[in-house]
């Protein structure tokens, strides 16, 4: 199936727009467990479905005039930035409404299920990672497209066209460098000092 994926981006990206009709069927169910994944993360208010952030995230992939993908991992990643920035909206919105009062939390954990020591929302990760991607572009994205994308240490290496073990490594000093930055940031929201 994946062959058959990266034949119709290629079409797409080529302007052959009946192949966005075929093309949504493969990876729609893909998305959908992405986002469901991703939401799950979320605290149990959250209002957005999965459906709608799969929904809203395509409807922007579509939009995308000059988009070219090369390959199924590259359309993942793309989609993994989308929904990145529809949560963030999504927070900003609730915040502003609700002036911090429900904002939406999310551990910053392994994509395989490893269990998060805390919660975090995702208006302080989104802000962190901005801050990591000042001093490291490339660790950024292998977060944005391990944690919010789902992408697996393999996919990330296609995308950004780097070994499997230079992924790694930058997942691993990526969220070690994140932990620590969200540490500090809950720990100024919350009035302690930090350490």
């Amino acid at each position: 199936m994946a062959e058959g994926v990266t034949e119709l981006l290629l079409a797409w990206s080529d302007g052959d727009r009946e192949a966005l009709d075929r093309l949504l069927p493969l990876v729609y169910a893909e998305l959908k467990q992405r986002a469901s994944a991703q939401l799950a993360r979320e605290r149990g208010s959250h209002t957005l479905q999965p459906t709608a952030l799969v929904h809203e995230a395509f409807l922007k992939l579509v939009d995308q005039r000059r988009a070219h993908f090369r390959n199924r991992a590259q359309f993942f990643g793309v989609s993994a930035r989308l929904m990145r920035r529809i949560l963030v909206d999504h927070a900003r919105t609730r915040g502003a409404a609700k002036r911090g009062g429900d904002v939406l939390r999310i551990p910053l954990e392994d994509a395989h299920g490893a269990p998060a020591s805390h919660q975090t929302d995702v208006l302080l990760a989104h802000q962190a990672l901005e801050r990591l991607e000042q001093q490291d572009e490339r660790q950024a994205r292998v977060v944005e497209l391990r944690y919010f994308g789902g992408l697996s240490i393999e996919e990330i290496a296609v995308v950004l066209e780097v070994s499997e073990i230079t992924v790694k490594r930058d997942w691993t000093m990526a969220r070690a460098w994140l932990f620590r930055e969200l540490t500090r940031g809950l720990e100024s929201r919350d009035g302690q000092t930090p350490g």
